[in-house]
């Protein structure tokens, strides 16, 4: 099976893909909004076929993905059944089984973090993703959203605690730097719920803690009740428009993109950088676009005009995305990601040179 644990450094989250290694199917879960174009891009790199989007739980401290997702692979998004949102399409249950190729994985209901928190296991029980339910030598908060502390010491105990000592146990997030660990480590040392403590040592250690509010809940919490969607954007994922100097669309993570057919009708009007590295050219590129690698994007661009209309481009649209934003915190308002990069390109015979 393969297998990829990928991190969000902004709200230490962790997003993990795993796939089907003879068919390609894939499961992604908990996926983060502002990593959307790396995992777009790591899914099209190793040509998976994105089946489903899990979320652990109604997540508030980044926004999800998991619509976006949907719209770009056709993958169906599935939460809990329990205090999940309403646009997602598997409202998942204790026992139900999210098959991909050969493999399967697991949903088990452990609400007290949340009420809809689900922990998922793979069939062969070899691994748990346990969302914020079972941290690494901690768990997730109990004095917010649903939130008990009985509860999630049950859930901990009956469906977790539960699994074989050798289980490797993913949490949603590592404050850190830690990746993984195991059922065994967590029975023996988790500060919180391990050493043999009783339920009612757990409640008192919650009941001490003084956490502040998560910073990002006033933005996550209302858009993940829409699979990621922000109230102005339509819930089928449709960017949404905006008047520019081009026909500009943003996508939803955020990205200015335009279509290949207007650069190809308006080449002479823009500046366009390629940000590819530079072996990659070799492949062909755009008439007159300008080698500018991502990672020098930022000190390059300080001899550029701000008012100069730019278009970045790379092989499927990730990098170019990523270039967009970064030129668009550093004060360019005019500047869009070519949508598709060089594969869509090439795939409608535009032309290119050596």
């Amino acid at each position: 099976m393969l297998f990829r644990q990928l991190f969000d450094p902004d709200s230490a989250t962790y997003t993990y893909i795993l796939a089907d290694a003879e068919t390609q199917e894939a499961v992604i879960i908990d996926p983060v909004r502002d990593q959307v174009e790396r995992d777009t891009e790591l899914i099209e790199e190793l040509g998976l076929n994105l089946l489903f989007v899990l979320e652990t739980h109604v997540h508030a401290d980044h926004v999800t993905s998991a619509g976006v997702l949907r719209q770009r692979f056709g993958a169906k998004t599935g939460t809990s059944h329990h205090g999940g949102p309403d646009c997602a399409d598997l409202p998942l249950r204790q026992g139900d089984m999210i098959r991909f190729g050969e493999h399967a994985i697991e949903a088990r209901e452990t609400p007290g973090h949340t009420a809809g928190c689900m922990t998922y296991v793979t069939a062969d029980q070899k691994m748990a993703f346990t969302g914020d339910t079972l941290l690494i030598r901690g768990c997730g908060r109990t004095d917010f959203q649903q939130g008990d502390a009985r509860t999630l010491y049950r859930s901990v105990h009956t469906q977790i605690f539960s699994l074989p000592d050798d289980t490797l146990v993913y949490p949603a997030h590592d404050y850190r730097g830690r990746t993984v660990s195991s059922i065994a480590e967590e029975k023996a040392y988790n500060r919180r719920l391990g050493g043999g403590k009783t339920e009612e040592e757990f409640v008192a250690i919650m009941a001490e803690l003084k956490l502040a509010k998560p910073k990002n809940i006033d933005e996550a919490l209302p858009a993940n009740l829409r699979c990621g969607f922000a109230s102005d954007e339509t819930m089928s994922g449709e960017p949404v428009s905006e008047l520019a100097w081009a026909p500009i669309v943003r996508t939803a993570g955020g990205v200015a993109e335009i279509e290949p057919e207007w650069l190809v009708a308006h080449r002479d009007e823009v500046r366009v950088i390629d940000v590819r590295e530079p072996h990659e050219l070799a492949a062909g590129r755009i008439v007159g676009a300008e080698s500018v690698p991502l990672g020098t994007v930022r000190a390059t661009s300080k001899g550029w005009r701000q008012g100069e209309p730019l278009v970045m481009v790379c092989r499927s649209g990730g990098r170019s995305g990523r270039a967009t934003k970064e030129l668009e915190e550093l004060g360019f308002r005019r500047v869009a990601s070519l949508r598709g990069g060089m594969m869509t390109w090439g795939a409608k015979s535009f032309p290119t040179e050596a």
